[in-house]
């Protein structure tokens, strides 16, 4: 989050400096929407938001965030023919998309036990090769969302 949240205040610095967006009345703002983390995006126009996301997305890159965590909601008209978008940050792992790892990984037919802890995956097995086998395959097969491994042993 931490880094997420360096990457508003770069892009909006940006936006307030920057030559193009003069005028405009753009910024960008993080905050929460019922527990999750959103970042509010609002403009006097759809292509200064489109622009202004387009910032954002080249600080949270820059940052390393992946831009898989990041859903995008609909732009939408505000008040005073201005338009805003909320960009909903991913946390965690879905339960159905963490039910279709475990199956990826039971599927593999390697001796390995995938359980959903949470919002986390926890995989197992004796042998560091299998986890190793496991980790590869992963990160070859796109689940949508982005995936972060830690502690193979």
């Amino acid at each position: 989050m931490q880094e997420v949240r360096n990457a508003v205040d770069q892009a909006s610095r940006e936006i307030s400096q920057r030559y193009d967006f003069k005028g405009t009345d753009s910024s960008v703002e993080l905050g929460e929407d019922g527990g999750a983390q959103v970042i509010r995006v609002h403009s006097n126009t759809d292509q200064k938001v489109k622009d202004t996301v387009k910032v954002l997305e080249e600080k949270l890159v820059r940052r390393k965030v992946a831009l898989k965590a990041v859903s995008h909601g609909k732009i939408e008209q505000a008040a005073g023919g201005t338009a805003r978008q909320t960009l909903t940050l991913n946390q965690g792992i879905a339960t159905d998309k963490a039910k279709e790892i475990v199956k990826f990984v039971k599927d593999m037919k390697v001796k390995a036990q995938g359980s959903v802890q949470g919002d986390q995956v926890r995989v197992s097995a004796k042998s560091r090769d299998a986890l190793q086998d496991i980790i590869a395959a992963l990160k070859e097969k796109d689940f949508g969302i982005p995936l972060q491994f830690t502690n193979y042993r």
